[in-house]
């Protein structure tokens, strides 16, 4: 009996290390944490492949939804983490599919408010090819984000049990009424002592709202007053050019040449002028055409005044993932935010080496995904990060 007795005990505490192995590797054992995002979300409109729209209508087109900031919360989910998705969207039943989609990938849509004005904004994307370029075309004006002001949120409610708010540049964009909601989320998260994530995000088809008032200066002078909350500051390689005229030096961005040492000096200059932010974060995307990218990214450590690049090479230099064949780089920056907060918010990831290294691996896969959700789990991207990248099938 005693035997017996042992046995079913050795096998019991082995099939728990089992069960917390399989956790570890789909990314459920964190910390309690819990990431917001606020912001649009939109119908996805696309031809299918790389197909342009002319060729496609009409006819059959692929309608899906993506949005910066949804995004971002549909990726720490597919990760394991837990995420709430705050918006404001018309009451109709397209908005409540996405509402659905969202959920069912582990999403808390909860605090979604629908009202009876504005629509569900829409955006049409075309993927380009070689050396043709993708193309966004945007119907979004009237959309119901844009409509409401921050005295039509409940935003205390809305972040009650969240640790982590995570805001673009690209929401405050649309209208005065988005940007000062934008704002006041962000000065609501800082009261209730929330750590924020700020991608600054410029789209230079926005930033129209304020007639003679330039795109960039307009952008500088609302970015001006929400950077200033965050924790963490994400931009790729033209964003703090666009928005705050910071530039790396011997960069031709057009040509898809970046000087990568430049923008250790552009994430030292943002940590001066936002000194509240721990981390600057930094995608590096070399654009050789339309199907192939080189990818990687910089986290700058504020205090320390130190910079993480990834990918590295054997011998610790930077050596971007080649990324060719690309099926979708549309949400390729929101999966690098995601990959990020998730790895800083985690128990095995959150040294800075470590997190650059998740989040550049989770956005390299995304490219090789279709929509601008990054379908990829935790254990996906720990085995790119361990150099994991044949393709091979797995049986």
């Amino acid at each position: 009996m005693f035997f017996l007795t042992s046995v079913v005990y050795y096998l019991t505490e082995f099939m728990k290390i089992q069960i917390l192995f399989t956790l570890y590797n789909e990314g459920h054992i964190m910390k309690d944490f819990c990431v917001a995002g606020f912001g649009e979300v939109m119908l996805r409109l696309a031809p299918q492949g790389k197909k342009r729209f002319a060729q496609v209508i009409p006819g059959e087109i692929e309608a899906t939804f993506g949005g910066g900031e949804a995004n971002v919360c549909a990726s720490i989910a597919m990760l394991g983490g837990k995420s709430r998705y705050l918006t404001a969207l018309p009451d109709n039943p397209v908005a409540k599919a996405f509402a659905a989609q969202l959920a069912g990938m582990g999403c808390d849509v909860s605090c979604i408010k629908y009202a009876k004005c504005g629509r569900m904004g829409i955006y049409f994307a075309e993927h380009g090819s070689n050396m043709r370029g993708s193309n966004v075309i945007y119907d979004r004006e009237g959309s119901t984000i844009s409509m409401l002001a921050p005295e039509d949120y409940d935003f205390a409610g809305m972040l009650n049990g969240v640790t982590h708010l995570h805001l673009t540049g690209i929401t405050p964009s649309l209208t005065r009424n988005a940007f000062e909601s934008t704002l006041a989320l962000a000065r609501k998260a800082a009261e209730m002592n929330i750590s924020l994530s700020v991608d600054l995000n410029y789209r230079k088809k926005l930033w129209n709202w304020e007639p003679g008032t330039s795109k960039n200066e307009l952008a500088k002078r609302c970015m001006e007053q929400i950077v200033p909350f965050a924790d963490i500051i994400i931009g790729n390689e033209e964003d703090a050019s666009d928005v705050f005229g910071i530039n790396a030096e011997n960069t031709a961005i057009d040509k898809g040449e970046l000087n990568i040492a430049g923008y250790v000096d552009v994430a030292s200059k943002l940590s001066a002028k936002f000194p509240k932010a721990k981390f600057v974060a930094i995608t590096l995307r070399e654009s050789i055409s339309a199907d192939h990218n080189n990818w990687g990214g910089m986290l700058y450590d504020c205090r320390a005044q130190k910079a993480f690049f990834a990918p590295l090479a054997a011998d610790g230099t930077y050596e971007p993932y080649e990324i060719r064949d690309i099926v979708d780089r549309f949400g390729g920056g929101d999966s690098f935010c995601a990959g990020l907060i998730f790895a800083l918010n985690s128990d095995e990831f959150n040294e800075p080496a470590d997190a650059i290294r998740f989040a550049v691996a989770a956005s390299a896969l995304k490219h090789t995904i279709s929509g601008d959700y990054n379908f990829s789990s935790c254990s996906e991207v720990v085995n790119l990060m361990k150099g994991s990248a044949s393709g091979r099938v797995q049986r």
